[in-house]
C-alpha cells in the first residue's frame, strides 16, 4: 500500500513539475508577426520597407508605427517582435510597388507565437 501511493505521489509531482515547465515556456514566447514581400508574380522582393501600425488612422497618416521600419532580407522577409495580439497595418514598399489597394490588415495574432503573413505588392 506504501509502495503505491509512493508512486502516486512520484506521478503527482512529476506532472506538477512538467506542467511548471509547459507554462513558464509558454509565457517566455514572445508574440512576432514575420511579414514576407513578394511581388505579383510570386518572387520574393528584397530591400521593401516595411512599416507597421496598430490602427487605420495612423497607417493612412504614416505617422505612429508600432515600430521601426525595417528592409526585408532576400527572401523578402521582416520579422517584428514583442508584440501585442491584436491585428495590424501592414505598410509595404519599394520603388513605385507598394500594397496600397491590397492586402494592409493582418488577421489578429495569436499569443506567444510567430505569427506569418505574406504581403503582395504592385
Amino acid at each position: 500500500m506504501k509502495k503505491a501511493a509512493y508512486s502516486l505521489s512520484i506521478i503527482f509531482l512529476f506532472l506538477v513539475v512538467i506542467s511548471g515547465f509547459k507554462t513558464k515556456s509558454n509565457n517566455m514566447l514572445k508574440t512576432s508577426l514575420q511579414i514576407t514581400v513578394i511581388d505579383g508574380m510570386g518572387s520574393y522582393v528584397e530591400g521593401a520597407e516595411v512599416t507597421i501600425y496598430s490602427n487605420e488612422e495612423d497607417f493612412r497618416n504614416s505617422e505612429s508605427p508600432i515600430q521601426d521600419t525595417q528592409l526585408t532580407d532576400e527572401k523578402g522577409r521582416v520579422l517584428f517582435k514583442d508584440l501585442k495580439p491584436q491585428a495590424y497595418f501592414v505598410d509595404a514598399v519599394k520603388g513605385d510597388m507598394s500594397n496600397y489597394g491590397a492586402a494592409q490588415l493582418t488577421p489578429e495574432l495569436m499569443e506567444g507565437r510567430r505569427n506569418k503573413v505574406n504581403i503582395v505588392i504592385e
